[in-house]
């Protein structure tokens, strides 16, 4: 589907935003990267976190003319857990806050993995290029089995990373957005890649790793922000939820505010998301509040989070009132993945010299 088809044409308007190219992801992505690779496990509502640590930027990059392929990866969602819980409704969730946020469905490609059988299909030959040791010293995978709720580690959370591999590759991404803990997963994709290369044909980029600057917002309770955890504010609530939320968020009793984030980090967690909201330094805002204490913090954060936020979540909740522009946004999408992978297996399977009957 092309842009002159797209629903996007059907979408409420965004206003430009003018401050995009100040973005550092755009400045390091503007010496030849064209494509990236990202996207969000659909468990549940993206959050403030999500926002200012990923999702703003995707946007930036797709106005400074970089393709965006964002996966929901609804098999993915399995690794930790017996069954995924109403993957269907997630995904649509998941789209319908891209589509707030700004990301345009003309020109980047949402879809989701359960759809695209030849992406999925990679991980047969890309198994191959990694041995169980290989995958047994993966810290991140180590983590995420050492918090994992199920008895019994599943087969599909040891190979998570091939599976990642394959998202990555399948498109020939040459840029994947990361946190810190994600690098051993980028670099089993980068070691999947050049082993291919070398034993068969140079047909895969070496994926480089874009390392988010956003800083990291806490929760309210103080600890990491999750979707399960209760302790975050998504993109959809309202504005009376945002401020029961912050009211009882974690802060201390010191009355005059300071931003220091090692030694009061429930303050200035506050003062930097009040800081993201008004393109402010956390130190001013903390500077402008004094000792006002953490009432009036709260209440400053209050209005800058649903001041900041009140655009998105008009233009959300007028999307959210017709679902079938969201189904399009993914069927586009599918379509255009499974283009993509069914080119890319092509591809694979020739360079294996795999038997292929065609009818």
């Amino acid at each position: 589907m092309n842009a002159t088809t797209s629903p996007a044409a059907a979408l409420p308007a965004l206003p430009a935003d003018p401050d995009a190219t100040a973005n550092p992801l755009v400045a390091t992505t503007a010496t030849g990267h064209r494509r990236i690779l990202t996207g969000d496990r659909p468990t549940g509502p993206l959050h403030l976190g999500h926002y200012f640590g990923t999702l703003r930027s995707r946007v930036e990059l797709q106005a400074q003319g970089i393709e965006l392929m964002i996966v929901i990866p609804d098999y993915q969602a399995l690794t930790d857990r017996d069954r995924a819980d109403r993957p269907d409704e997630h995904a649509e969730n998941l789209v319908l806050d891209y589509l707030a946020a700004g990301v345009d469905p003309g020109r980047a490609t949402v879809f989701t993995h359960s759809a695209v059988p030849a992406l999925n299909q990679l991980m047969l030959p890309f198994l191959s290029l990694v041995s169980v040791a290989e995958l047994s010293r993966n810290p991140t995978v180590k983590d995420e089995i050492a918090h994992s709720r199920q008895a019994a580690v599943s087969g599909l959370m040891f190979t998570y990373p091939v599976h990642q591999a394959a998202d990555i590759l399948f498109c020939k991404a040459d840029l994947v957005p990361v946190g810190q803990d994600q690098l051993p997963h980028l670099e089993i994709t980068r070691t999947i890649a050049r082993r291919f290369n070398d034993r068969y044909a140079a047909l895969f980029p070496e994926p480089q790793a874009l390392l988010s600057r956003a800083p990291l917002l806490l929760g309210t309770d103080g600890g990491k922000m999750s979707k399960s955890r209760g302790n975050a504010i998504t993109l959809g609530a309202s504005e009376d939820e945002t401020a029961k939320l912050l009211r009882g968020a974690v802060t201390d009793p010191e009355r005059h505010i300071r931003y220091d984030p090692e030694h009061r980090p429930g303050v200035s967690n506050l003062l930097l998301l009040t800081a993201l909201c008004q393109d402010r330094d956390p130190h001013a805002v903390a500077e402008e509040i004094g000792s006002g204490g953490a009432a009036l913090l709260k209440r400053t954060a209050t209005e800058a989070v649903n001041e900041y936020f009140r655009p998105l979540r008009a233009r959300r909740a007028e999307l959210a009132a017709d679902r079938t522009v969201l189904r399009e946004v993914l069927h586009a999408g599918n379509a255009r993945a499974n283009d993509t992978a069914d080119r890319t297996l092509a591809e694979v399977r020739t360079a294996m010299g795999t038997f292929t009957c065609t009818r």
